[in-house]
């Protein structure tokens, strides 16, 4: 006790604390923390734009460098009064510094917490950031949060055009009087990797070219230029979404409500008073709801939400009013048009099957849970988009009845399947009930905790074999499948219901289609598919994935979903041995070991229990990738090309990408 004193306190100044412990800043060091570095910058570009401050922002992706230019304002380069440095400095060391904790620069903006920038600066091995303001170009430039130059113009502008002061290593591609551009390589002695993907750069691109109709943003990813630009907003995004779909209804419905003190429909000029609509009416800053809707004929649910730009994954207070407004006025109209005879008989699940909605609000304060921002709190903003959605809907509805009555009948449908579905998910609720409904079938595991325990969902009983006495019963269990499950991308509930493979699935992890996501009610924490290394395996690995992504999506999002990757290949040299997974790797190591023996492993029945364990199963040397869904507008529209009904685009995909596939097992 007596070695613990003052000198033991240690104070990390500057941006020291953000490289100690950069996860409680941008989430992880893996691919996705790496984006989040990214899009800290890009979102700033996009505040200028939600501000209608700029209208084009470049990215650039050269390898391990990010560049991100913007036709904004520019960060202010004056001396700050208080601090007597200047300001573009300040906000790149300082944390929680910035112009966006009050609403007199940003009415709207996505980061709030004032570190998105100083992060990147921490976290980047090299970041120079140039500034076009007042007729001169300003540069500093940093390393791993230090800085190397001060404040400096490099350039003055003169009708458009950049005189260079000095020669410097950039060039802008536009020629706007002012602007921000940062470039930056992130740290690789923090970060795990410095490899972007191409589709989650281009998937949050084009999400807020949906979401901000008048931005234009350039993506250049290592010399191919495409450009984003979505006039038609979120109705076109909607649109898009249930491309491959058979629609209920041609019109999307559209709505935009503005609150500022009063609640005015401002998407077709409607207004819930008559008052002039203007920021002088009320000291309050403005809060704007935006949503569409269209329904299809499928039984999944596609919502996305966002609140200031940010992608709220995880939902808050928009997703529940909204959620909450079109229970209601479904109720409403289904009772009105007889098609219900009892109040409030559909539930929300009833209401959102075939779904597809996008809901985007724009509020002064935001409250995100963390960081990385996936989640909104603000209490205020629940009833705001209840009250205004559901008086848009209400209009809507009585101006066209008919899309009501297809709508109600389509969630009349849906209550009807509701109560089989709830039977099917009751026939299991514990360990003893499960073995006698699965006589043969689930392997389980001694351990209760789903904190511990583990899943495995592997093709038959031949796989089976091997893993039941390669596993470690204590927390891990094994359900084989009988061939191939039920494609439920092309499937309704009565053909779903009747499957006893997605049923026995159900069942083993305690949760079904429209149950409420609670961790502590699933029977494992982890539910990883492993299956043979081949087409018949990939071809049963999408299946499962098909049917947790529309009918238990919320595993995907909480990281409850593996698959496990299993080796191609057993390479002996004398006693090296060695297991790997492509044929590349197999010939590297042939000329390297010189004529060892190889063993070909067809099928996971083929391993020995002992080699199943080691290379799949044992937590300290198997490879497991977590299943994420980075892009949902993607995802959803994937599912629906591969495993829809409509063959031709499949054809189209299939043969488009035809050169990319190797190695084809057939």
């Amino acid at each position: 006790m007596d070695d613990y004193t003052a000198k033991d306190i240690v104070v990390l100044e500057g941006l020291k604390a953000v490289r100690k412990r950069p996860a409680m800043y941008i989430g992880s060091t893996d691919a996705r923390g790496l984006h989040q570095l990214l899009y800290e910058v890009l979102d700033n570009s996009v505040d200028e734009a939600m501000g209608g401050y700029c209208k084009n922002i470049f990215v650039t992706v050269k390898g391990k460098t990010v560049t991100i230019e913007d036709d904004g304002r520019g960060i202010p380069v004056d001396v700050h009064p208080k601090y007597n440095k200047s300001a573009l400095e300040i906000v790149l060391t300082e944390l929680h510094s910035g112009a966006k904790f009050e609403q007199k620069v940003y009415k709207v903006s996505g980061g709030l917490h004032g570190v998105g920038v100083h992060v990147v600066n921490a976290l980047s091995s090299s970041f120079e950031i140039f500034v076009k303001r007042g007729g001169f170009v300003y540069h500093q430039g940093y390393s791993k949060g230090e800085k190397l130059t001060p404040v400096e113009k490099v350039g003055k502008i003169e009708d458009g055009k950049i005189s260079w002061i000095r020669a410097i290593n950039t060039s802008f591609h536009f020629n706007s009087p002012t602007g921000t551009l940062i470039s930056f390589e992130p740290d690789e002695t923090i970060m795990e990797t410095a490899e972007y993907s191409l589709e989650t750069v281009r998937g949050r691109i084009e999400e807020l070219s949906y979401l901000n109709k008048g931005l234009t943003i350039t993506l250049d990813w290592n010399g191919n230029i495409v450009t984003y630009q979505h006039e038609g907003g979120i109705e076109e995004m909607v649109k898009n979404m249930n491309k491959g779909k058979k629609t209920l209804h041609e019109e999307i419905i559209y709505g935009q409500i503005k609150f500022n003190g009063e609640m005015k429909d401002i998407s077709n000029g409607n207004s819930k008073n008559s008052k002039e609509d203007s920021e002088s009416e009320s000291s309050q800053p403005s809060t704007y709801i935006e949503f569409a809707i269209q329904y299809n004929e499928t039984v999944g649910e596609n919502l996305l939400a966002f609140a200031n730009d940010i992608n709220t994954r995880e939902g808050g207070t928009h997703v529940s009013g909204f959620k909450a407004a079109l229970t209601k006025v479904l109720n409403d109209e289904a009772k009105r048009q007889e098609i219900i005879e009892e109040e409030n008989f559909f539930t929300g699940e009833d209401v959102r099957e075939g779904l597809t909605a996008v809901i985007s609000v724009k509020i002064p304060e935001p409250q995100f849970e963390g960081q990385t921002k996936e989640k909104l709190g603000n209490s205020n903003v629940k009833g705001m988009v209840f009250s205004g959605v559901a008086e848009h809907l209400k209009r809507y509805f009585e101006d066209h009845p008919r899309v009501s009555e297809i709508i109600c009948k389509k969630a009349y449908q849906a209550a009807e399947a509701r109560e089989a579905a709830r039977n099917a998910r009751e026939m299991v609720r514990s360990k003893s009930t499960l073995s006698a409904t699965l006589p043969g079938k689930l392997a389980d595991c001694t351990l209760e905790d789903p904190e511990k325990t583990e899943l495995y969902v592997v093709e038959g009983d031949s796989a089976a074999g091997p893993a039941k006495q390669g596993r470690d019963r204590s927390f891990q269990a094994i359900l084989p499948l009988r061939g191939k499950i039920l494609n439920v991308e092309k499937a309704g509930w009565d053909k779903i219901l009747k499957n006893n493979e997605v049923k026995n699935l159900f069942a083993a992890i305690n949760m079904g289609p429209n149950d409420a996501y609670d961790p502590k009610k699933l029977r494992y924490g982890k539910i990883i598919f492993m299956t043979d290394a081949d087409v018949d395996g990939s071809h049963i690995r999408t299946l499962l994935l098909t049917l947790f992504y529309r009918h238990l999506k919320e595993l995907l999002v909480n990281g409850h979903v593996y698959i496990a990757v299993v080796p191609l290949f057993r390479v002996q040299k004398g006693t090296i041995v060695k297991y790997v997974y492509t044929e590349k790797e197999k010939d590297a190591l042939i000329k390297q070991l010189s004529n060892p023996i190889v063993q070909r492993f067809k099928g996971l029945g083929e391993m020995n229990p002992d080699q199943l364990w080691e290379t799949a199963m044992n937590p300290e040397t198997r490879k497991l990738v977590r299943v994420q869904i980075e892009d949902a507008q993607e995802a959803d529209a994937l599912f629906t090309l591969l495993m829809g009904e409509d063959v031709q685009p499949r054809k189209d995909y299939i043969m488009s990408h035809a050169t990319e596939a190797q190695n084809i097992d057939v």
